[in-house]
């Protein structure tokens, strides 16, 4: 077994191998040494400050702050919209074990509707579980005292003290303020993160338009937690900046006149400052009442709004569109001035009907007998649709448009309200694109009497008739003034600058005294003026729903209430130096010198004389008592026409019948028709008018009361309690 000699060790190599495997291995033990030094210096040095922050979140929790929400006055000074503490019931549920089982024990404590309980599920489902979610907003005190009795069984259930939104008029402003409601889960992802902490955004009105700003700046607190989560101390602040607060121009006061003119009837009304486009007042009837809406509103309460047929919500004034009907025809007489295809002194003969070559049907006249020679202030004295028709085909309706869209039909006017409509200027291209119908000339002579296809909102109306009165088209706004803090002073909310009605005054005069004329005898709208102490301008209109059928006349009376007649009236005062102007659409009104005229009246009574209406059943405000107008803005000296007026005992004033439903039905009075009648063919002739210069006399001023005396009248006292006889309802 020689082969089978076993080798012997090498020393050498063996030590060789060893000292190889050693300095392996410390290499290796040294870089991993190396690697974890480098590793500590990297927390300890370099992600220092981040991983302290980490940790210090562990122990201080910011915590929102949400501020006060910028609260609404009308131009006197009185609250519209305020902020009142309130208790809130939030779960959190990262520190609850059973929600559901949580929810059913604190109902026995705590009204729990289904409406709240569905609400905390849903929003259980989409948020974090460690944020806190509103179960019930305004928690009332008797609840709050049992809930703290047995506050120890429910981990995780907080009352929180907030601000919620509270509306003291109600319904009155419903339409103009608008309401803020909860925030839902696409409020949130409009929020962002940010604004996470928000219970409330503003929804309809003022309060949307101007949300980020009546909102302010959500701030936070630096709060120093135990290891169960509950708060020790507050380490630090970030303030939160309080929202802004709005100054509106609207007067409390008129805007209940106007509501009160109005009675139980339904429409829109608007009035304004035509020297600087201020919106008085401005109601849509009927409204509803916005308290409902801030912490949720019933289903029950939902559902009756709902199913309304005069549809509360909808704000007529921005969204509703009418026919204007015969209140454009100061504007088209103006389009004709400037346009070179009319002169005051031209003239038409009215003959009751006109006639388009070629046709059969006619188009009528108010007076079946016709006006006979008619320029353009009887025109627009009598509402005489014969001198539009020809106008209106003379311009074409190219030209008409044009001028049209300048006095702000067809586009919105910029009001500081969200969703307003446009309206339709009737024009070939609209016609096609909604009948795909071609143009014809009848289509123009029904767009100069304001029928057709016309569509206009009373802000554009009043508008247009602020812009005669002035002579300036301004942009209606409701907000003047706004201060961030109420240890701010209060700052002017900048306007577009104005742009002229026409490039010729004159012209702009001639409409003037023809609308002048319309409350004089022989006017349309002469029984609204009986026994004013101010000079009046105005123009009637009435607006048909449904048309004729042949060539028999359709007595509106007859007919039911969403299918009468729409009475308007646009008209400013005093005349000789305007200082409101007014737009009035009643809807099933009738004629507008028998409805919408006399609560024109009584909204100019109420501004310039400090004379509210009279209810049903009530005694009157005694004139002059307190005017509506605030004391910064004195009304000037009213004026009173020579021979304008006749007595009230020669002519005694109309009074509008009362139809089966209680509703005020406008009885036949201002002149205006909607056609058929007497046959005959209008002829274009010049003349020149014979009708006297207006020559006003000036009244003495009703005098002012201070801001103290006007909140001490019997007007303002009248005023707060209707307003708290809402608040009761």
């Amino acid at each position: 077994m020689a082969g089978l000699r076993r080798r012997g060790k090498n020393p050498h190599a063996e030590a060789d191998q060893f000292r190889r495997r050693a300095v392996i291995g410390f290499a290796v033990v040294g870089a991993c040494l190396v690697a974890l030094a480098a590793w500590y210096f990297k927390l300890q040095v370099i992600d220092h400050d981040d991983y302290a922050t980490r940790s210090e979140a562990n122990r201080i929790r910011p915590r929102p702050v949400v501020p006060g929400r910028g609260t609404i006055y009308d131009r006197n000074g009185r609250l519209l919209a305020e902020n009142v503490p309130a208790f809130r019931l939030d779960v959190t549920p990262d520190k609850v074990k059973d929600p559901a089982k949580l929810v059913a024990d604190l109902g026995r404590i705590i009204a729990l509707s289904p409406e709240d309980i569905e609400r905390f599920e849903a929003t259980r489902k989409t948020s974090r579980g460690f944020r806190p979610i509103t179960l019930k907003l305004r928690v009332s005190e008797e609840e709050m005292a049992r809930f703290a009795v047995d506050r120890w069984r429910y981990p995780g259930v907080e009352l929180v003290p907030y601000l919620t939104r509270r509306y003291p008029y109600g319904d009155l402003f419903a339409h103009i303020v608008g309401y803020v409601g909860r925030v839902d889960e696409k409020d949130l992802e409009q929020l962002g993160e940010i604004n996470s902490a928000l219970t409330h955004i503003g929804k309809t009105g003022l309060e949307r338009y101007y949300d980020e700003q009546l909102r302010g700046k959500i701030g936070y607190e630096k709060v120093e937690t135990n290891v169960e989560g509950r708060a020790l101390r507050v380490v630090g602040r970030v303030p939160a900046q309080a929202g802004t607060d709005l100054r509106l121009s609207v007067d409390a006061t008129l805007q209940q006149a106007i509501v009160d003119a109005f009675g139980e009837l339904e429409g829109s009304a608007i009035a304004v400052d035509p020297r600087t486009g201020e919106i008085l007042a401005m109601v849509s009837l009927p409204s509803y009442d916005p308290n409902l809406f801030v912490n949720g509103i019933s289903s029950k309460d939902f559902r009756i709004l709902n199913e309304n047929p005069s549809r509360p919500q909808f704000n007529r004034l921005v969204l509703g569109g009418v026919a204007p009907g015969s209140t454009l025809k100061p504007l088209i007489a103006l389009a004709g001035l400037d346009s070179g295809k009319r002169r005051p002194e031209d003239t038409v003969v009215s003959t009751g009907m006109f006639y388009l070559p070629g046709t059969s049907r006619g188009w009528g006249d108010a007076s079946r007998r016709g006006h006979g020679v008619t320029d353009l202030r009887k025109s627009i004295s009598q509402s005489v649709n014969t001198y539009y028709y020809r106008l209106a085909l003379d311009l074409g309706i190219a030209q008409f448009d044009e001028y049209m869209a300048h006095y702000g039909f067809g586009q919105p006017t910029g009001i500081d309200l969200r969703g307003e409509i446009g309206g339709i200027l009737p024009s070939p291209q609209a016609k096609l694109k909604a009948r795909r119908e071609r143009w014809y000339p009848g289509d123009t002579v029904n767009a100069a009497i304001g029928q057709g296809d016309w569509k206009v909102t009373p802000l554009q109306l009043v508008r247009a008739t602020a812009g005669l009165a002035d002579g300036q088209l301004r942009r209606p706004h409701l907000v003047a003034q706004t201060r961030v803090g109420f240890d701010r002073p209060w700052e002017p909310v900048p306007q577009p600058p104005p742009v002229p009605i026409s490039p010729n005054p004159a012209n702009v005069e001639v409409v003037r005294q023809g609308m002048q004329d319309t409350m004089r005898p022989g006017g349309t709208g002469w029984r609204v003026a009986l026994g004013a102490p101010y000079l009046m301008a105005g123009k009637t209109g009435t607006a048909q729903v449904i048309s004729r059928r042949g060539t028999a006349a359709v007595d509106p009376r007859s007919l039911p209430m969403h299918l009468r007649h729409r009475s308007l009236f646009v008209g400013f005062a005093p005349a000789d130096n305007p200082t409101i102007a007014i737009a009035i659409a009643v809807e099933g009104g009738g004629y507008g010198g028998s409805t919408a005229g006399p609560m024109a009246r009584k909204i100019f009574d109420a501004y310039l004389l400090g004379k509210m209406p009279e209810k049903e059943g009530e005694e009157g405000v005694p004139s002059g008592t307190a005017p509506a107008i605030p004391p910064a803005s004195p009304t000037p000296a009213p004026a009173q026409p020579t021979n304008a007026n006749p007595s009230p005992g020669q002519v005694p004033s109309q009074v509008p019948s009362r139809s089966p439903a209680g509703r005020a039905v406008g009885v036949r009075g201002d002149g205006e028709g909607m056609g058929g009648g007497v046959h005959g063919v209008a002829a274009f002739v010049p003349f020149r008018s014979n009708m006297p210069a207006i020559v006003p006399v000036p009244t003495p001023t009703p005098t002012p009361l201070s801001h103290g005396d006007f909140l001490r009248s019997p007007q303002a006292e009248g005023l707060e309690a209707a307003s708290a006889s809402r608040r009761s309802a």
